[in-house]
């Protein structure tokens, strides 16, 4: 039996399950990290953040929620549990579609604008902490947000590319 934790042989092909299991946790750290940050001083999860964003990103700060929860991966249940508290505390409101008032659609309010500014400044400083200059250089910045790309990760105002294999 072999031991799963010895180095690869030099010229072998890495253990793609290692590598994805590798891409979780760095992923959960990251998420720990936004987290701790969004939550202490604005009272918000990276969840919610990143809902916000994509609402800021909508033109008129407005998106049809089931256009969000495709644009954010989740089910429309999903995307109406991540609201509700949002909408309670002002910074999103519901908005019926004035030609079919089965369609939803969710907005930033005023309030919501102001505070997804501030939640934006302590984001980047998250980010800016996380890929400290200098442990990551531009060009291993670049790199990674390729690969991600690859993979399907894709800015908040982006749709997600079909995925494909790695090369």
């Amino acid at each position: 039996m072999t031991d799963p934790h010895a180095d690869p042989q030099p010229n072998s092909r890495p253990d793609p399950l290692d590598t994805a299991l590798r891409l979780v946790r760095a992923q959960a750290a990251v998420v720990k990290r936004f987290d701790a940050s969004l939550s202490r001083l604005h009272g918000v999860s990276l969840s919610d953040f990143t809902l916000l964003l994509h609402l800021g990103h909508a033109p008129g700060g407005r998106l049809r929620r089931v256009d969000l929860a495709e644009a954010l991966g989740l089910t429309a249940s999903g995307v109406t549990r991540g609201l509700a508290p949002l909408e309670r505390i002002g910074l999103v409101s519901r908005e019926a579609a004035a030609r079919d008032a089965r369609v939803a659609y969710a907005a930033l309010t005023p309030t919501g604008r102001e505070r997804l500014a501030e939640m934006l400044h302590t984001a980047r400083q998250t980010a800016a902490d996380l890929f400290a200059a200098d442990q990551w250089g531009p060009a291993d910045l670049d790199h990674l947000a390729a690969l991600l790309t690859r993979l399907g990760g894709t800015a908040p105002d982006q749709r997600p590319a079909p995925a494909h294999r790695l090369a």
